[in-house]
């Protein structure tokens, strides 16, 4: 089943492919696309190829993991689950990843190890989830979820009722039974997109556990005096720096670890 093209493909096809932008717009909105060489051999393909490329992609590549985990991101942005920044932010990330050799260190683990033992303590965890993190883990997450437990709610930046609702669908395609959106909940000290949560989850919880986050709700949070365990690879970020704890690894890499070590400490 093909996907159907969001708002923020068709804009990125301005800047991927400005010649001819007008006419893969339109083609993409028609749900078909022609794409390749002009010759009797040419292959007709439902999605540019900027969406199904890295699918080709040998194991023996170098770059292959880096580069699957970067697929999962353009994935999520054509089922309108990420957005087009969230590419972006991945990239800035990544960077990062690069410098700790793209593993989880000794000092990552212990943050994992502390997280976990905070996570089970904590009164009326919440899991808050945004496109990226949606995109990258949902399974990881919902597991997370079962586990503590926690609840989980959707929180996203750039404002949208409708991938809002696809981010809650994904967790529960993943097994997840409920799933919190933004209502009439409020985060103080913050005017994004970000104040807007449910008065039944982040409004009220004493932890949030905050993976990919943006720094200014981070903050808003502490200051709110709830607890916050973050997932960022950058050190130097607000949330970094801010939050209870964060675990400086790759969100891919650390979320079965945590997984693995709540319930490891559940059992003890």
């Amino acid at each position: 089943m093909t996907t159907a093209p969001t708002n923020d493909l068709v804009q990125a096809l301005d800047i991927l492919t400005p010649k001819n932008s007008q006419r893969l717009k339109q083609q993409l909105l028609q749900g078909r696309g022609h794409w390749g060489n002009k010759t009797e051999n040419r292959k007709i393909h439902k999605q540019p190829p900027f969406l199904s490329s890295l699918m080709s992609v040998p194991k023996s590549h170098p770059r292959y993991l880096s580069l699957m985990i970067r697929e999962r991101i353009v994935k999520g942005v054509a089922q309108g689950i990420a957005s087009m920044h969230g590419l972006l932010a991945h990239g800035r990330g990544e960077a990062f990843d690069y410098l700790v050799g793209e593993k989880t260190t000794r000092k990552a683990k212990q943050q994992i190890r502390k997280a976990a033992k905070l996570l089970l303590k904590a009164k009326r965890p919440i899991i808050s989830v945004n496109g990226n993190a949606a995109a990258l883990c949902p399974k990881e997450l919902v597991q997370l979820s079962k586990a503590i437990p926690a609840r989980l709610e959707v929180n996203i930046f750039h404002p949208s009722k409708s991938r809002e609702r696809k981010i809650a669908a994904c967790l529960k395609r993943h097994g997840a039974k409920e799933v919190l959106l933004p209502n009439k909940g409020r985060i103080k000290f913050i005017a994004s997109n970000r104040r807007f949560c449910s008065e039944n989850g982040i409004a009220k919880a004493g932890l949030v556990f905050v993976p990919l986050e943006d720094g200014d709700r981070c903050q808003a949070l502490i200051k709110m005096k709830k607890k916050v365990i973050s997932i960022d690879l950058n050190p130097m970020s607000r949330t970094a720096k801010s939050a209870t704890i964060n675990i400086q690894d790759n969100i891919v890499r650390a979320m079965p670890l945590l997984v693995k070590e709540v319930k490891k400490q559940k059992k003890n």
